[in-house]
């Protein structure tokens, strides 16, 4: 929380020096007040030092309009889209404002439009979609070489993929899905998405799943009791792939796991999201490592939670081949989802 206020205040810092540059320099023609002129001479990046005029921008980024006749300002428009600004940061000849993340740049006119109380004009302008985001990862995460995966996310506009620092053919794609063939030797490697906007890169590594819409290894699961559930295809909520675990937990309840052991040394983690069905405030889930040595009691809500232990705190296994739950809330039992489950790369 703390580095997010102190990015925050650096970018406001960020807009005062460059909103109070762009007044000091406008002090002689008059920016208190509205010019007859209505003109757009620039749109530039939001960023301190010199603004170098942009023939293009990137959503849910800021950029500084410049001209004259801006201060009436009343509505601005990026390839259509009405697009909130700040008065307080409108002057006769700048106006700061962030395109927004939903403005189309497919098949739009690639233009700028601002309306004044004085007129209207268009100044040509061309809107790049936002850097690529990973929605649900991708699937499966335990891939052997030549298997194809499919990426889920958003804005895949001619994405270029890479794992590790191999570049790999994309055999189709949309805005949201790119399916890829596994090449050789790349367990243990992040895959990277990256178009003409900028890169993401995923958070889980090749072939570090327990759970990636499958079991995986799985040597035996059952439930302490009978009537509650182990669903490992729930398929109406999810945050990897296209399935979750869902779990119908009674009071103190819960299942054990079994997998074919695995040689975990070149790990530092276990980790998992979880989400609450129950709204209920002391929701937690207890996961037991070692036959019962280690207990360790997480608290989670009703929005996916991503909760990671570290093998320091679970004695440092190197072969892994058992996870044990209990409902732990103490309101007589829950539901509860998992997903993403597997292993953190040291």
């Amino acid at each position: 929380m703390k580095n997010l206020k102190i990015k925050y205040l650096l970018g406001l810092f960020t807009i005062a020096s460059i909103f109070g540059g762009l007044l000091s320099s406008c002090s002689n023609d008059n920016s208190s007040s509205s010019s007859t002129k209505l003109a757009i001479t620039s749109v530039s990046k939001a960023v301190a030092g010199t603004l170098a005029p942009a023939t293009q921008g990137f959503a849910n980024n800021m950029y500084i309009i410049q001209g004259t006749g801006l201060l009436s300002t009343q509505k601005i428009y990026f390839n259509g889209t009405d697009t909130y600004f700040n008065p307080t940061l409108v002057t006769d000849n700048s106006i700061f404002v962030t395109i927004d993340i939903n403005t189309p740049y497919a098949d739009v006119p690639n233009e700028l439009k601002i309306v004044t109380k004085n007129g209207t004009i268009i100044y040509p302008f061309v809107v790049a979609p936002p850097a690529p985001v990973l929605l649900y990862g991708f699937n499966p995460v335990n891939a052997n070489a030549g298997d194809i995966i499919t990426i889920y996310g958003n804005f895949f506009l001619n994405p270029i993929v890479t794992i590790g620092t191999t570049a790999v053919p994309v055999i189709s794609s949309t805005l949201t899905e790119i399916k890829v063939a596994i090449p050789a030797n790349s367990n243990d490697k992040y895959i990277t998405v990256t178009s003409i906007s900028g890169s993401v890169v995923s958070t889980d590594a090749i072939g570090s799943a327990l759970y990636d819409d499958v079991l995986q290894g799985d040597a035996g699961h059952n439930l302490w009791s009978g009537g509650d559930t182990f669903d490992t295809a729930f398929t109406t909520d999810r945050t990897q792939g296209l399935n979750s675990i869902k779990f119908i937990f009674g009071g103190w309840n819960g299942a054990d796991m079994q997998f074919t052991t695995r040689d975990v040394s070149k790990y530092k983690a276990f980790r998992v999201k979880v989400k609450s069905i129950s709204t209920n405030a002391n929701a937690s889930i207890k996961f037991v490592f070692g036959g019962w040595a280690y207990q360790i009691i997480k608290p989670f809500t009703t929005e996916w939670t991503y909760i990671e232990i570290p093998f320091s705190d679970i004695g440092n296994p190197t072969t892994w081949n058992q996870l044990t739950l209990q409902e732990s809330g103490n309101f007589g039992g829950n539901t509860i989802l998992f997903d993403d489950m597997g292993f953190v790369l040291k």
